[in-house]
């Protein structure tokens, strides 16, 4: 219920304060679904605490991020004066942050929501960020080409670089393994054992 609470204060906000609501409407469709359907199956998939906890922070980014458009976000604005870097990262961390911070929600799926094997679980939250990354980079593409041309630029945020999709995939997947990475190696340090379907 806290997550609950946090996430709506922080998405309401994003609504109230955003610079661009045409632009905020397409980001946030994706994030109403998802949401929509965390709420339907909660009775019947309940997640642990961690995942929750996870899925909340990396919806927090994303809102966050829809407030100002990914390539005007104050904080990327910041990190990118701090770190004197050549463009707005925030859209990029974000990216790196999907596969970092969902990694373990969706290997937790596989296991208790679909009593896949223990590797499968391991195997899939990888292949699948890639995969829903590269899918997504094709929804912006059509969105920001073909259905809202007037909102192309605010909702791609590429910032001038030819390769932005291509970063974005990599950065999610590289977060994804990351994740993975860490996990296991928790596990096996302090001798976690699951049950091997």
């Amino acid at each position: 219920m806290l997550f609950i609470a946090v996430f709506g204060v922080i998405w309401i906000d994003s609504f109230i304060g955003n610079t661009d609501t045409a632009n905020w409407v397409l980001e946030n469709v994706l994030t109403f679904a998802f949401i929509l359907i965390l709420i339907v199956t909660y009775r019947k998939y309940q997640f642990s605490t961690l995942t929750y906890l996870l899925v909340c922070i990396y919806l927090c980014l994303h809102v966050y991020g829809s407030k100002y458009t990914y390539a005007e976000n104050p904080f990327g604005f910041w990190l990118q004066d701090y770190l004197d870097l050549g463009r707005n990262h925030y859209d990029r961390i974000v990216h790196f942050s999907f596969g970092f911070l969902l990694a373990y929600p969706m290997r937790e799926m596989f296991l208790k929501a679909f009593n896949f094997k223990k590797w499968v679980a391991w195997l899939l939250p990888v292949e699948i960020t890639l995969s829903i990354s590269a899918f997504y980079e094709l929804i912006e593409w059509a969105v920001a080409d073909i259905f809202f041309k007037a909102q192309g630029d605010a909702y791609l945020g590429t910032q001038g670089d030819i390769w932005d999709a291509q970063k974005d995939i990599s950065l999610a997947f590289v977060g994804a393994i990351l994740a993975t990475t860490i996990v296991s190696a928790i596990k096996k340090v302090f001798n976690i054992y699951e049950k091997e379907n």
